[in-house]
């Protein structure tokens, strides 16, 4: 099946300065996010099931998928919702998109229809969907609350809102290590710190009722991925996080920014394994 692209509509809060900034700094990564996003898959379908189980997503439903990027979740769950459900994904920045748009391409089955809107002015219907998911998404949106309530109005009576955060930088191995040395060698801006925004247990909960969902649930997700010492596997992580700021960057420092990368990981190796610890959160709303 073919995937479809919706309409691009105009996005009011895509002139807040905040918003400028990320929708600049997605824009700058979104070729590394396309170019990582197939050897990626198996990693990102770990996290996709869970809060596509969250979501209470099953054949037949309507979902809409907020800040789909290069197209997670929403690829997965097309394929869930089956040929009598709907999956749009959507995305504030276009070029984020064009990967998600060329691998559905290829997808035999159900597909997302793909469109470019802003969370803030969400452009469908009232109760157009049976669920909302956005993974690792809410957290770059200025107007928070504003999304919310959009989210809120698009969801049917009794449809379940699920989002995914990043818990505390210190439980993220590969941002908490790729970060320090690119600070290192570039000087600290600040580009992490959105990711972390929501950390804090209990807090996107909190904005979740003042901005009037019912009911709210927290489920901690705190894998340790195993990688092997001396191999890169770190180098998506850098590309899709830090691509704003590499892009400029000679050969020689790129290479000794890398080095001092490998050497960090290659420390904590035991028995040729990198232990690299994750802590994600899943966070529901009625």
């Amino acid at each position: 099946m073919t995937a479809t692209t919706l309409p691009d509509t105009p996005a009011p809060d895509a002139g807040h300065p905040d918003a400028v900034r990320e929708r600049d700094r997605w824009a700058a990564s979104a070729d590394a996010w396309d170019r990582w996003a197939d050897p990626m898959a198996d990693l990102a379908d770990k996290l996709n099931r869970p809060l596509l189980d969250a979501a209470g997503l099953t054949e037949g439903h309507r979902l809409l998928d907020l800040a789909s990027g290069a197209g997670e979740p929403a690829l997965s769950a097309a394929r869930r919702a089956g040929p009598d459900g709907l999956v749009v994904g959507s995305d504030l920045v276009p070029d984020m998109m064009a990967g998600a748009v060329r691998r559905a391409r290829s997808v035999e089955g159900p597909a997302p229809a793909f469109t470019a809107a802003d969370m803030t002015a969400l452009p469908f219907a009232d109760a157009a969907f049976d669920g909302v998911t956005c993974r690792f998404g809410i957290m770059f949106v200025p107007g928070v609350d504003a999304a919310l309530r959009e989210v809120r109005r698009v969801l049917r009576p009794g449809g379940k809102a699920a989002f995914m955060v990043w818990g505390p930088r210190a439980g993220n191995g590969l941002f908490a290590e790729i970060g320090d040395v690119v600070a290192d060698h570039l000087g600290e801006d600040g580009s992490l710190d959105p990711l972390f925004r929501f950390a804090k247990p209990g807090l996107l909960s909190e904005v979740m009722r003042a901005a009037g969902f019912a009911e709210t649930s927290e489920t901690e997700l705190t894998p340790v991925r195993k990688a092997p010492a001396g191999q890169p596997f770190w180098r998506a992580a850098l590309d899709m996080s830090f691509g704003h700021r590499l892009g400029g960057l000679s050969a020689e420092r790129r290479k000794a920014l890398e080095q001092d990368i490998a050497k960090r990981f290659d420390a904590q190796a035991v028995d040729g394994i990198v232990p690299v610890p994750s802590h994600a959160r899943i966070v529901v709303g009625r």
